[in-house]
């Protein structure tokens, strides 16, 4: 059976914040953005007051529906390593690492610890969180 790949959907504490580090930081543009309320609560496996916006972006053909929850509030806790069962990060190939770290960071991101790795003549590597703490790898391609 044939599929088409559709979206990934990212949890956030806040909206404007997460834009920010995604369009202004990795290049991702605004596309379709839906209010959503209580009469989704079903769809959405939450139960009471539901009030969030879910706000597409999009860069080439990847597609990101970030969730700005403000009832109820998010919870739980992202990714920590790539050895945690799920999703455990986004991965971007960039021109310039050290350039693309220090902006998305002036953006609200966190420069991960010890991810810092280097395979030389092929790769360099670094992982940022993003404002909500989930993990994203920027890779630059040597040689």
């Amino acid at each position: 059976m044939p599929t088409t790949f559709s979206h990934i959907g990212l949890c956030v504490r806040n909206l404007e914040r997460s834009l920010l580090f995604y369009c202004d930081g990795l290049g991702f543009e605004r596309a379709e953005s839906y209010p959503i309320d209580d009469s989704f609560a079903a769809v959405l496996e939450v139960g009471g007051v539901i009030a969030l916006t879910s706000q597409v972006i999009r860069r080439g053909d990847a597609t990101i529906e970030l969730l700005g929850w403000e009832l109820p509030e998010p919870a739980g806790t992202p990714s920590t390593s790539r050895q945690q069962l799920g999703f455990t990060h986004l991965s971007f190939y960039v021109d310039d690492l050290e350039e693309s770290a220090a902006r998305l960071v002036r953006l609200g991101g966190e420069l991960l610890p010890n991810t810092r790795h280097t395979i030389p003549g092929v790769l360099d590597i670094v992982f940022i969180a993003d404002p909500d703490g989930a993990r994203v790898e920027l890779m630059q391609r040597l040689g």
